[in-house]
């Protein structure tokens, strides 16, 4: 909207109050001043046209949003077929590096920003029709967001320090990140079964999946690098509601002992019980915190809104001691990096996968899953049909319609010291 164009506009807006529209004057020009103060508030963002074509960053993500399971032999072809894309901009010379030294967002005007657009029109993140200039518009706060959701960081539109590190791995580096992931596709895609549960470690992600479409996807916290996450397949054959904690013994070694020498009463606030091995209940004053020797105890703790595992347990035979389960953290889903557990897999949202596990198992609808939490009464559910399981890594892949996905790769499996984005050297 031109200069010109505004000033009609405002003269529009005020010349109502004059024409009357059966209103009185006070109420019209309180009218005509909340427009002004409207478009004058609006976000400086650029060109002023620029402000009006922001269509196009509420729809990135969707175009990124998919049922397709990642275990899937359509997965398989379509990581197939993003080979053969991503070999052919290698093939034309990759991609550019963008300049990591401008805080690009929504509203700038830097000459890194036609780079930046270059850089995302490569990869289908932005449409080539978009130009090639310095401003950074709605458009391009588009392309970065959909590129920010295709590498599971935050879809905020602003070019921080991991958008940059992820936009600038070079396309041979994730041309074989790629096929590594082929051929862990390969292995475990073709899964025989009408409902499965999947746990993807570098994508701290979940999915419920049911006739061949994911039913459900959950945001998890998963291991931290050196307590890593097993690999594992097996079945999910219980569900405990309001679960009694019983801590391994790294957690003992590792935290609570340490925990203990600094501050006495942090088992007692916890409502966290001692036992020795005849099952009688030891008082933890009685232990002498500065050896080792309560390693030999168990540790267990009262379910509750403070148990480590909140509301629920869900169980599955592994050699790993490891489990899903709820917890009091709720923050800890809202992280970049949700590589923060001692190896279990918590899971955000927990009590809609209680209901999809134990659609089958009969007497244990959600009315009777959230009354049996409410009451705080420890409740293990047997499934009448377990369910497979599988933790898998999986960092990069795609489901399609362009869309490949790549992961940080937070254990180094995949080889390329590049992809380990969020871990430490």
């Amino acid at each position: 909207m031109s200069q010109l164009d505004r000033r009609m506009f405002l003269r529009g807006a005020a010349s109502l109050g004059a024409a009357g529209l059966g209103l009185s004057m006070a109420g019209t020009s309180a009218f005509a001043q909340n427009a002004l103060n409207d478009i004058i508030s609006a976000p400086r963002r650029g060109n002023w046209d620029d402000q009006f074509d922001a269509r196009a960053s509420t729809s990135s993500q969707q175009q990124v949003a998919t049922n397709q399971p990642v275990m899937s032999p359509q997965t398989v072809s379509y990581v197939q077929n993003a080979i053969a894309e991503y070999g052919n901009i290698a093939m034309q010379g990759g991609w550019p590096q963008v300049p990591g030294n401008a805080k690009l967002k929504l509203g700038v005007s830097d000459p890194a920003v036609s780079v930046l657009r270059k850089r995302l029109m490569i990869t289908g993140d932005l449409p080539q029709s978009a130009g090639l200039s310095g401003s950074f518009d709605s458009y391009v706060d588009a392309g970065v967001k959909r590129f920010q959701s295709r590498h599971g960081l935050p879809a905020d539109g602003v070019m921080g320090q991991f958008t940059y590190s992820a936009m600038n791995i070079p396309v041979d580096v994730r041309l074989g990140q790629l096929q590594t992931n082929l051929s862990r596709l390969n292995e475990i895609a073709n899964v025989n079964a009408q409902r499965f549960v999947m746990v993807n470690i570098p994508a701290a992600l979940i999915e419920a999946n049911e006739n061949g479409r994911v039913s459900q996807r959950h945001t998890a916290v998963v291991g931290k690098i050196d307590r890593q996450t097993p690999l594992l397949v097996s079945k999910i054959h219980e569900v405990i509601l309001n679960p009694f904690w019983t801590a391994p013994k790294s957690i003992i070694l590792k935290d609570i002992i340490p925990v203990m020498r600094k501050d006495p009463t942090y088992l007692t606030r916890n409502k966290i019980r001692l036992y020795d091995a005849q099952g009688q209940e030891v008082p933890p004053e009685s232990v002498d915190w500065n050896t080792d020797e309560a390693v030999r105890l168990m540790f267990r703790q009262d379910p509750g809104k403070i148990n480590a595992m909140s509301s629920t347990k869900i169980n599955f035979h592994n050699s790993h001691a490891v489990y899903m389960h709820d917890t009091p953290q709720q923050s800890y889903f809202n992280k970049m990096m949700r590589f923060d557990s001692s190896g279990c897999v918590r899971v955000q949202n927990v009590r809609d996968l209680d209901v999809w596990l134990l659609k089958n198992t009969a007497g244990w609808d959600r009315q009777t899953i959230e009354n049996t939490i409410k009451s705080g009464e420890n409740r293990p559910i047997q499934l009448a049909d377990p369910v497979p399981l599988h933790f898998v890594y999986v960092s990069a892949w795609s489901t399609g319609d362009g869309v490949v996905q790549f992961r940080d790769d937070i254990y180094k499996m995949d080889g390329a010291a590049e992809l380990a984005i969020g871990t430490d050297a």
